[in-house]
């Protein structure tokens, strides 16, 4: 399946490519006109079209058919610390997108390596990723926020904090219900402070355990993305 993605695409019967994938389609691919491809609008549709004018910088197609993706699980937000290293992080979004997530918000904390982060690179991931495994939804990115500012929030779903501190928290899987949309915080490597524990509960998040393993950050998100579509399955 040839996949392109049209975020901006609406009902009319045809659209225009950016120059991105123009050229990828017509450059690259070396496709031209009546040739059939796929796009995907990044909210849960893929558009089967046919090319009907091949030109590298504004590759036009009509629309054949509309095809929307069958199933929509329950939606999972992590926030989580931004990794020192930046690689970790984009490793991290793309797992995450292939599984299945709906939004991840980068969260400063006290302990937190890094502070300041762009996001246009964990978008370009997050796309590929969803191209890559033929997904029609797009992960939410979020700017990065004060661990502060995401804590005072209302959320209408399941709150949940993993943290490494010795205070009998229930393992995820055990506390988390099929079925219902949920927010987990991940900390940095070093973990949350206490007093940023303490304000999670405050708040009504539920201390949550992975395991007996002590995981890296990137790690600790890809667990939850991928127990969270497990439990929904």
């Amino acid at each position: 399946m040839k996949l392109f993605y049209t975020p901006n695409i609406t009902d009319n019967k045809s659209y225009v490519l950016n120059e991105t994938e123009s050229k990828h389609a017509i450059k690259v691919l070396r496709l031209t006109i009546n040739d059939i491809i796929t796009l995907v609008d990044g909210k849960g549709c893929f558009y089967e079209a046919k090319i009907v004018s091949d030109h590298h910088k504004k590759c036009e197609v009509e629309i054949v058919k509309t095809i929307f993706e069958q199933k929509k699980n329950p939606s999972l937000h992590i926030a989580i610390a931004p990794t020192k290293n930046n690689d970790r992080l984009e490793w991290l979004i793309e797992k995450a997108t292939e599984i299945g997530i709906s939004e991840i918000t980068p969260i400063i904390c006290d302990n937190s390596e890094r502070k300041v982060l762009k996001t246009d690179r964990l978008e370009k991931r997050a796309i590929a990723a969803m191209k890559q495994s033929l997904k029609a939804t797009l992960p939410q990115i979020n700017a990065p926020c004060k661990y502060s500012d995401i804590i005072s929030k209302e959320f209408s779903r399941e709150k949940y904090i993993a943290h490494c501190y010795s205070e009998n928290q229930t393992h995820f899987k055990k506390c988390y219900e099929s079925g219902k949309d949920a927010i987990v915080l991940i900390g940095p490597e070093g973990d949350f402070s206490k007093n940023e524990v303490e304000l999670a509960l405050k708040n009504n998040f539920k201390p949550i355990s992975l395991g007996e393993s002590r995981l890296r950050t990137e790690t600790a998100g890809l667990y939850i993305c991928n127990a969270f579509n497990f439990i929904n399955e």
